[in-house]
């Protein structure tokens, strides 16, 4: 049986931290870019900045979603796992006795 090589959607878990590093890395660019729009001159290439910010403005917004999103999925997750741990303990209680 072959082993798939591990990626960063293995898990909720590994995809909530890759979203969280995507998210930074946004982060940086976005500053990055501020101190270039700063700096432009008026034409086209401060256009294109100006639509990059919007750009990125909008993955930023999809990230912050994502990330909650992947939390959400996460507790449930975990409240289900507890749930089914408690059902199963109910279980051996039940035919133990």
């Amino acid at each position: 049986m072959s082993t798939q090589p591990e990626t960063p959607f293995d898990n909720v878990e590994s995809a909530h931290e890759y979203v969280r590093l995507l998210w930074e890395a946004i982060g940086d660019a976005k500053k990055e870019l501020e101190a270039d729009v700063a700096t432009a001159k008026p034409d086209r290439r401060l256009e294109a900045l100006r639509l990059v910010q919007y750009k990125l403005e909008k993955l930023d917004l999809h990230l912050q979603s994502s990330s909650r999103l992947l939390n959400d999925l996460r507790t449930l997750r975990r409240l289900l796992l507890e749930e089914r741990a408690f059902a199963a303990a109910a279980d051996r209680t039940g035919t133990e006795g």
